[in-house]
């Protein structure tokens, strides 16, 4: 009889979660529950699994609804196929952007159930039929619908719980319509009795209507549906034929191997013939053949377009992988499990993470979609949730609060005193509004391709992008048995890529960064590492990862895989890492807790570092299977539900290690190391891609650093602000030039050691007018005046005052006032530009009508400043009274080791951090007057008393602090300098 229940996947609108609803229905006995959400199937495989968890037979449709959720009709899925038909219809028009048609297609077998009479009942279809809500069954007394009972069907909505949920419901609406709760109107909202009530006292309502009762319970028995779930939604081969598939895998894997392991002989190591074998096997009895050649496929492609990828995540445990080419981390070099990736315990689906370059993502994805059919690929949704402030604002806006009272809610949410009066209401519902699903936006690269059309599952959404989206997200798509294909975006691979062009273009050198055996070995590149000066190299250039490799001094491939893993904010924060930088500096200052502990972590000095780590442990020390100490780890680290597995396990870790004759002491302290790093542990594999792509910026930075910067500059993907980049490539020895319309370009450019800051950092620039410029000059050569200029680009005063204030026309000898007073005598608003040159070249302005107008000193360094946000020469020299301050610099730190000192530092960024005690701190990292980096700690009282104040350049006093080799100062006080004002406007 519930022929119409919204879950809240229909978007700020419903309120129960599906298991809410469905444990709600049991407790009252319903037997028969349908899920029609609003233009949504996001919870439909997640619904079916808790009605039969419950006992509930459960339905799937769909409530067609307008944009303003104004009721069409229900659509309500006889089986599988009619599930498919509603899911097409509503794709379809999501597809081209067209609002639902106010009456519904002939559908086959889906039944149709419209809220009102839109046309004389005599004209129903076979499939239509009319909803008769419970205030309306007393109506019907004599109507002439009962001549139509086989038309009509109990329709009791459920929306929500109880009165405090049917506030809830409004606050959503609210919040959906942007308008303030009192301002909601009847059709903006549910009606109030739409509520779960029993079944009773739903049929209490219709008892005089035995065969509206009995045409509704025919409609239900009519309908039975399950979702096809299990491995095989997946696209089920890549031939055509699962065993050409093996027999096309099994190929490309043993070809690889030869490119990858062969020596001069031409013969394979017996270690990875065996490996391999073992890994097609598993890989054929989990049938995923598929999977990998798809993979290939994918990567194939790019390959041919000339994309380079990387391919990391615990996909890069597998040898075959490898040999295929997908990923470039051995796992034979690393030790990394292949079991770790797939196994017969593990219930998920495995998943490759193949990373692209941020411009070139796009096109891969296009790829797929046109290879493997729209109606089998789509991308995964994922939800965009109400979230701790921001329900706190849209709350406070529906309410009516203005925008003073709700900040000050947001900032002392722990004091009533300092809060408007309706906080306490605010609170309480967004407590119940946390974690609701918002709006459905794209996973950052997960796509599936099916064996069925995705309409058999769900359907689609299109996005603004232009790709298709399931109303699923990943942890849906895992419980279906979905493995996906994460083609992710980077930034990193565009430095590699575009580095690469710039080199060849501007150095006229090809050269190959895939040659990873003799990058990793160059001395260069090892020198580069241990200083830790990597500032723009992937991965290793924030603050905390240069203090770390400053630390370790590591200079080879193997320790920076580590480094990568124990920066995480988890190893950190348990000691861990300390405790490695230790053990690496003093191999004898510490005692293997066991020998398999020397033996399998050694590399690591016995700490634990990775996930993997975990399965070596439990596997070598306990011996427990392999394929069990991964489902293990994945338990401990959350990622998949404890039930009775993690007891079972552990009894025969106890069991086994009782067997083995270790002492209780020995096996509960190796337990509590298991059991404590799990829940931070970082997959090898990802470090050790991560490390791969560091090594190829390394050699980059090493050799080339000025093609290098610019590249980095140009992919706006790093740590830092591009301000810093621009001073790294200073350091190395270029030459910085602001904009120029005779040399830059829409991005930064690089001739020679000149490097012309792009038109795009201009904060006022207007791409068009930036490429016009461009095209300009590319037609009819460089400008050789503003009047030359003016002629040939059309644009606006206001853009050309910005060209003149940046500098962008210092070629003609001309200081930005003399230019000024020439454009307003030559610019013409109303004048017509063409792309050719004028018939006579004459000057209308001479030097002699000018007055005569001087450019102050700091002319240039303020313009910079507010049109490109930084100066191209040192802030330093900025400073009000330079002179009277005594520093010293950031190379001189080891010589006051201990020592209370002074020094200027110009700011670059911070990180803050809570203290275990709650407290805040800080880490600072700034740029001293020479140019060099150099690091700063705020303990809470510095943070208090001498606090950060923004950018600009400091004077900072504090005690030279040493771990490990790395120096940097603890504040005691600090204060900001102050600049020389701007003449001009004073």
């Amino acid at each position: 009889m519930y022929l119409n229940c919204h879950t809240y996947y229909s978007l700020r609108y419903g309120t129960f979660a599906p298991a809410d609803l469905v444990a709600r229905a049991a407790d009252w006995g319903v037997q028969t529950l349908v899920l029609t959400d609003i233009n949504n199937t996001s919870a439909a495989s997640e619904f079916i699994r808790l009605c039969k968890k419950k006992g509930i037979k459960p339905i799937l449709g769909i409530d067609f609804r307008t944009e303003d959720y104004q009721r069409k009709y229900l659509g309500i899925a006889q089986n599988i196929e009619r599930f498919r038909e509603l899911n097409t219809f509503l794709t379809q028009h999501s597809r081209k952007g067209t609002k639902l048609p106010m009456e519904a297609p002939n559908f086959k077998h889906c039944w149709v159930i419209y809220p009102r009479l839109h046309k004389p009942i005599e004209d129903f279809r076979d499939h239509e039929l009319l909803a008769i809500r419970p205030e309306h069954a007393t109506r019907l007394f004599k109507h002439p619908l009962l001549e139509h009972t086989h038309k009509l069907v109990i329709t009791q909505t459920v929306t929500f719980a109880d009165d405090t949920s049917y506030q809830l419901h409004q606050l959503l609406r609210a919040i959906d319509c942007n308008i303030v709760l009192s301002k909601l109107g009847p059709k903006d909202i549910a009606k109030a009795t739409d509520r779960l009530i029993a079944p009773e006292d739903l049929l209490y309502f219709y008892r005089a209507y035995p065969k509206i009762i009995e045409n509704t319970a025919r409609i239900l028995a009519s309908c039975a549906i399950n979702l096809p779930s299990g491995l095989v939604v997946n696209r089920q081969t890549f031939t055509g034929r699962k065993a050409d598939d093996f027999d096309l895998l099994e190929k490309l894997a043993q070809k690889g191997a030869i490119k990858r392991y062969a020596d001069h002989r031409g013969a394979v190591p017996q270690q990875v013939k065996e490996r391999l074998r073992k890994e097609l096997e598993v890989i054929r009895k989990q049938d995923f053949c598929a999977y990998f050649l798809i993979t290939w496929d994918i990567v194939r492609y790019a390959e041919s377009m000339g994309y380079r990828h990387v391919g990391r995540g615990s996909g890069a445990n597998s040898l075959v992988a490898y040999c295929i080419f997908l990923t470039d981390v051995d796992p034979i070099e690393l030790d990394l499990y292949f079991e770790r990736f797939i196994n017969p315990y593990r219930a998920s689906p495995p998943d490759f993470d193949i990373d692209f370059s941020w411009d070139e993502r796009d096109e891969v994805i296009d790829y797929i979609f046109q290879r493997y059919g729209k109606e089998y690929t789509a991308m995964m949704a994922t939800y965009s949730t109400f979230q701790g402030r921001a329900i706190i604002r849209e709350l406070g806006k529906v309410f009516g609060l203005p925008k003073a009272d709700i900040d000050q809610i947001v900032a002392h949410p722990n004091d009533p005193k300092q809060q408007h009066e309706l906080a306490k209401s605010i609170f309480y519902y967004g407590k119940m509004l946390e974690g609701f699903p918002n709006h459905l936006s794209i996973h950052a690269g997960g796509i599936l391709i099916s064996e069925q059309p995705l309409a058999y599952h769900t359907a689609l959404k299109m996005m603004p992008k232009g790709v298709p989206i399931t109303h699923f997200d990943m942890h849906h798509a895992e419980d279906m048995g979905f493995h996906k294909y994460d083609i992710l975006s980077q930034r990193g691979l565009g430095h590699l890529k575009e580095a690469v062009h710039l080199i060849k273009k501007n150095q006229r050198a090809a050269i190959d960064i895939n040659d990873l055996p003799q990058i990793k070995q160059d001395e260069r590149v090892k020198a580069l590492l241990r200083s830790g000066q990597c500032m723009g190299c992937f991965y290793i250039e924030s603050p905390a990862m240069r203090g770390l490799l400053g630390k370790l001094q590591c200079d080879n491939y193997i320790h920076l895989v580590a480094a990568s893993s124990i920066i995480r904010p988890g190893v950190a924060k348990s000691g861990m890492m300390r405790e490695y930088i230790k053990r690496f500096h003093q191999p004898e200052s510490f005692q293997y807790l066991h020998p398999v502990f020397e033996k399998h972590l050694g590399e690591t000095f016995g700490v634990m570092v990775y996930q993997e780590d975990v399965m070596k442990i439990v596997h070598h020390f306990a011996g427990l299977d392999l394929d069990e100490s991964d489902i293990l780890r994945r338990v401990m680290s959350g990622k998949k539900a404890k039930g009775d597995t993690l007891q079972r396990l552990q009894q025969k870790y106890w069991d086994n290690c009782r067997a083995r004759g270790y002492e209780d002491t020995l096996t509960e302290e190796v337990w509590r190391q298991v059991e404590s790093f799990s829940g931070y542990s970082f997959c090898k594999a990802h470090s050790a891609s991560f490390a791969v792509e560091s090594f190829q910026s390394l050699y980059l930075k090493a050799y080339y650093p000025l093609e290098f910067m610019v590249a980095v500059i140009n992919n706006f993907g790093g740590f830092y602000a591009a301000e810093y980049y621009f001073h790294e490539a200073r350091m190395s020895g270029a030459h910085i030039h602001p904009p120029c319309v005779n040399h830059s370009l829409y991005l930064t450019n690089i001739e020679g050691t000149n490097v012309y800051i792009g038109f795009k950092h201009l904060h006022q620039m207007e791409r068009q007018a930036a490429h016009r410029i461009i095209s300009a000059r590319s037609q009819g050569g460089p400008f050789k005046d503003l009047e030359d200029f003016i002629q040939r680009v059309e644009i606006s005063a206001e853009q050309l005052e910005i060209l003149i204030r940046i500098g962008a026309f210092r070629f003609t000898g001309k200081n930005k006032y003399e230019l000024m007073w020439e454009k307003n005598a030559l610019y013409n608003p109303r004048q017509q530009w063409t792309n050719t040159l004028p018939l006579f070249e004459e000057k209308t302005v001479s030097q002699q009508d000018l007055p005569i107008l001087a450019e102050g000193v700091d002319d240039q360094t303020f313009d910079e400043i507010e049109l490109i946000g930084f100066p191209l020469s040192s802030p330093f020299d900025l400073l009000e009274k330079p002179a009277i301050y005594d520093s010293i610099l950031a190379q001189h730190l080891a010589l006051k080791h201990a020592s209370i000192v002074h020094i200027l530092g110009y700011y670059v960024c911070r990180k803050e951090v809570r203290t275990v005690k709650g407290k805040r701190m800080a880490f600072g990292t700034w740029i001293d007057t020479a140019g060099h980096f150099f690091d700063t700690t705020h303990f809470a009282y510095a943070l208090q008393y001498a606090p950060f104040k923004g950018k600009g350049v400091y004077k900072i006093e504090g005690k030279v602090v040493e771990e490990f080799g790395f120096y940097s100062i603890e504040v005691r006080k600090m204060e900001r300098l102050p600049f020389r004002k701007d003449q001009r406007y004073t």
